[in-house]
């Protein structure tokens, strides 16, 4: 027998309230208590978070403007403390002393989990090392969305946080990053998207690739497909919101820079470096702009 949807609606919602009374009902042990919160649905908050927040002596978090408007959507009592990158040296020792009085304390971030690029590590670092409950409640974690949507190997991955801000430097990390084995997965401000998939496209070559951004939220775009389509695809558009970039594994066999150079010095040898370029471009089945960053290289060297 089917059951009206009023009627089941009401259920559910006795049901989630009644769970909801049993996990506030439940004492808060001391500690540090590492909340995660929605990356932008407020209805992905758990219960469980929710209990921790109304039951903790004290919630520390990265901007308590950002972080009052959750508290009070959902009607917390809650006491709010700022602890953010600026302020973390001086503020940490004053957490570690309200884990030593027993206090129970809960660390969010703006949004997602604590820890995962922002200044809580250290924090929870130092109270494991001091001996105080280090407690995680889970949830929402843009890194892991993001990876879950992009069609792409999850068996494996790296997620490697934010790229730096300049191409060289950008370029040196994806190096050292070029052969591992696994589905990387960063965090990239919108601004500097467009740049960043150029870099991945000459260090990392034309993988599949995802790029997705405001997850969660009224505008979530997630657009698939290699990194030179998606390079096309975006072009100057100018990008808003979170992003998250998630880079397929290397493919077996795949050309690496010591094989395009050594093609290229060859080529040079007999034929102009544009010709060269061009040439083992076609060869390899690599990016010309690839080729041609790497000829530019063999140039300054002699």
């Amino acid at each position: 027998m089917n059951t009206d949807p009023e009627t089941a609606t009401t259920t559910l919602a006795q049901r989630i309230a009644a769970e909801a009374a049993r996990a506030l009902a439940k004492p808060l042990s001391p500690g540090l208590h590492i909340v995660a919160t929605p990356i932008g649905n407020l209805a992905d908050i758990t219960l469980r978070a929710l209990a921790t927040l109304q039951q903790a002596d004290v919630v520390y978090c990265e901007d308590t403007r950002h972080s009052r408007t959750l508290i009070s959507h959902f009607g917390l009592d809650a006491k709010l403390r700022p602890y953010h990158e600026h302020n973390a040296d001086h503020e940490r020792p004053r957490i570690l002393a309200r884990l030593a009085a027993g206090e129970r304390v809960a660390l969010i971030s703006d949004a997602g989990t604590p820890l995962i690029s922002d200044p809580g590590f250290k924090l929870a670092r130092e109270a494991i090392a001091e001996g105080y409950n280090v407690v995680a409640a889970p949830g929402p974690c843009a890194a892991i969305a993001a990876l879950t949507v992009a069609g792409l190997p999850t068996d494996c991955f790296l997620f490697a946080g934010f790229l730096p801000p300049k191409s060289g430097q950008r370029q040196t990390r994806l190096k050292a990053l070029r052969e591992t084995p696994a589905t990387l997965v960063f965090y990239e401000a919108p601004t500097r998207v467009a740049e960043c998939l150029a870099d991945m496209l000459i260090v990392l070559g034309d993988r599949p690739c995802a790029v997705a951004r405001e997850l969660t939220k009224l505008h979530e775009d997630v657009r698939r497909g290699t990194v030179a389509s998606l390079i096309a695809a975006i072009g100057d558009e100018p990008m808003r919101g979170e992003v998250a970039i998630v880079v397929a594994p290397p493919i077996a066999g795949a050309i690496g820079d010591d094989d395009i150079t050594a093609a290229l010095r060859d080529a040079m040898k007999s034929q102009t470096t544009r010709d060269a370029v061009r040439s083992v471009a076609v060869h390899l089945a690599v990016p010309r702009s690839r080729v041609y960053n790497l000829a530019t290289l063999i140039e300054r060297s002699e």
